[in-house]
């Protein structure tokens, strides 16, 4: 296997964007991302994928996760470019976010392959701060067995890169990890969660539940 020689092989990175909008700025919001945003952060250099999920149950209404090959990829120029240098349309859109939430997480255990439709999303209560890796792994291992497991992984903030957003309070802000857990159905992710939760001695209702918008991979750009 080899590896562009700007980002080599190291643990995939992972943007994790999570917004409510107001019912009234949800079209031109959603045209935003579906037609501008993920393309646009998909093409930067060291970008593997984009991809967009709505709330099924808990959490932010919206969420967005981009792939990288390293964390790396957040220190670029074409990458603060884009981050320092937004378009009109992401400048308005950006404002009109809600209780926006802005994570750039190192992507480590992951357990499966894979992109499943639902997605189960679990910030790690404080008592699981000292070993989170080691209980991502077990948990990893005992939820593949679960009819419609896809994949799992922990997420691990960086808080020098996870800088927030405009509309982002940095008041009490947590970056806690997250432990995600990825499935083919509902009815799974609603078992996945409730294994997860019991894996990291967590309340099921503290996890979030998605599914699956649209995704946009690198390789499909031209």
């Amino acid at each position: 296997m080899t590896f562009d020689p700007v980002f080599p092989s190291a643990t995939n990175g992972m943007l994790f964007v999570a917004t409510d909008v107001d019912p009234a700025d949800e079209p031109d919001f959603n045209r935003w991302y579906d037609r501008e945003h993920i393309e646009e952060r998909v093409r930067i250099p060291g970008f593997l994928s984009g991809a967009r999920y709505m709330s099924v149950q808990g959490g932010r209404k919206y969420l967005g996760l981009y792939r990288t090959q390293s964390l790396a990829a957040f220190g670029t120029v074409a990458y603060r470019a884009a981050f320092e240098r937004q378009t009109a349309w992401s400048v308005t859109n950006l404002d009109r976010m809600r209780d926006p939430m802005r994570r750039v997480c190192a992507v480590e255990a992951v357990t499966g392959m894979g992109t499943g439709s639902q997605l189960v999303v679990l910030p790690l209560p404080a008592s699981c701060a000292g070993a989170p890796l080691a209980r991502a792994r077990n948990a990893g291992a005992e939820l593949q067995a679960v009819d419609g497991f896809v994949r799992s992984f922990l997420l691990v903030p960086d808080a020098a890169l996870s800088t927030p957003l405009p509309r982002e309070s940095s008041e009490g802000r947590a970056l806690t990890p997250m432990f995600v857990v990825e499935a083919s159905t509902r009815a799974a992710a609603q078992a996945l969660r409730a294994g997860a939760a019991a894996a990291f001695d967590a309340d099921p209702a503290s996890a979030w539940l998605y599914e699956l918008g649209w995704a946009l991979e690198a390789s499909a750009l031209g």
